[in-house]
């Protein structure tokens, strides 16, 4: 898991491919767990945690782009 300072010195198209593996393995993991395969269910959480701070992230970076950009 990626720290917070690191997020944030990505580029808005690497936050974006991230969060798309953050979801892709949120969806393995719930697949699995569904079929009675994960054991640890703690990742579960850790997945979605991470996908909430990318996305939050991302909106962060798009809205300092938009306002940067509007001002002028």
């Amino acid at each position: 898991m990626m720290k917070l300072e690191e997020m944030r010195a990505l580029s808005p198209q690497e936050i974006r491919s991230r969060l798309e593996d953050a979801r892709e393995e949120y969806f393995r993991l719930r697949f699995q767990f569904s079929g009675g395969q994960l054991t640890d269910t703690s990742r579960l959480r850790v997945a979605r945690r991470e996908i909430a701070r990318l996305a939050t992230i991302l909106q962060e970076v798009e809205l300092e782009v938009e306002y940067e950009g509007g001002g002028e």
